[in-house]
C-alpha cells in the first residue's frame, strides 16, 4: 500500500511544484514583510510556524525507522541532516526570535502539506529503497555532497544570525548587513538551497531531487520579491550591486 503510493505521488509532486514555482511569481507567500489577514485568521508566528515545521521530522523519521531496509552509518548521516535541519527551523529558530510577526492559517496548512509529502517520499526511500554500501562514504558524490551541505548550512545559520540581531533591536526592518549579504539580498534562501543540493548529491534519488526543486520552487520566487521590496523600501541607501539569491547572476 505504502509502495503505491510513493510511486503514484512522485510525478504528480514535480507538476505541483511547477505550478506553485509559476504562482508565487504573480503571490507573495503572505508571511514575514508580506503579512496580512486576508488569507485566513492571522496565528502566533513562533507555534504557527512550530506547528508546520515540526511535520517533516516526524514523518521523516516514522517512515525511515519502520522501513525495512539496512541501515549503515550513511543511513544515519542523510537521517540525521534532514532531522538536525529541521528541529532547528522548528524548535531553535522560532525560540531564537524575540519580535515576529504572525502566520495566516492557510500558510501553516499549505506548510503542513508540503512537510508531509516531502517527509513521506524522503523518508520512505530511505528507509525501504536505498542502499548504501559501507565504503561509499568515500566516494565523490559522498564527499562533494556533504561538503556543499555543510557550506550551505554555514550561509543558512550565520544569516539568520544577522537577521535575529535585526529583530531584536525592535526598530523595524532594516538593511543587513555583513557575511553573505555583501553579494545578495536573501543568503538564508541560498544557504538552505544549497543545504538539499547537497543531500541530493549524497541520496542521489528522485524524491531528494524533488525536494531540491521544490526548494528552489519555494524560494526563489521569494527572494526575488524580498530583493525588490527591499529596493523599494530604501531606494537610496540599498546596495546596487547586490543580487537577489544567487551570487552575480541573479
Amino acid at each position: 500500500m505504502l509502495s503505491t503510493i510513493y510511486e503514484l505521488i512522485l510525478f504528480p509532486w514535480l507538476i505541483v511544484a511547477i505550478l506553485s514555482f509559476c504562482l508565487l511569481f504573480k503571490i507573495n507567500a503572505p508571511y514575514g514583510k508580506f503579512s496580512n489577514n486576508g488569507w485566513g485568521k492571522l496565528f502566533n508566528y513562533k507555534i504557527g510556524w512550530f506547528i508546520q515545521e515540526i511535520v517533516s521530522p516526524i514523518t521523516f523519521s516514522y517512515f525511515f525507522i519502520i522501513g525495512s531496509a539496512d541501515k549503515n552509518i550513511i543511513s544515519w548521516i542523510l537521517f540525521s541532516i534532514w532531522v538536525g535541519h529541521y528541529i532547528n527551523r522548528s524548535i531553535i529558530f522560532p525560540m531564537r526570535l524575540s519580535n515576529a510577526s504572525s502566520i495566516p492559517t492557510s500558510v501553516i496548512l499549505s506548510a503542513i502539506l508540503f512537510n508531509l509529502v516531502n517527509g513521506f517520499i524522503n523518508g520512505y526511500y530511505l528507509g525501504n529503497l536505498a542502499f548504501f554500501d559501507s565504503s561509499y562514504i568515500y566516494s565523490l558524490n559522498f564527499v562533494f555532497g556533504i561538503l556543499i551541505f555543510i557550506l550551505g548550512l554555514f550561509i543558512n545559520i550565520s544569516s539568520d544570525n544577522i537577521l535575529i540581531r535585526i529583530k531584536s533591536q525592535n526598530k523595524g526592518y532594516q538593511i543587513p548587513h555583513g557575511m553573505f549579504y555583501k553579494y545578495v539580498s536573501c543568503p538564508n534562501y541560498l544557504g538552505e538551497i544549497l543545504e538539499w543540493i547537497g543531500f541530493a548529491i549524497i541520496c542521489y534519488s528522485i524524491p531528494a531531487l524533488l525536494f531540491v526543486i521544490w526548494t528552489i520552487a519555494n524560494l526563489l520566487p521569494r527572494a526575488l520579491a524580498n530583493h525588490k521590496w527591499y529596493k523599494s523600501k530604501f531606494p537610496n541607501e540599498y546596495p546596487q550591486n547586490r543580487k537577489a539569491i544567487f551570487p552575480f547572476i541573479i
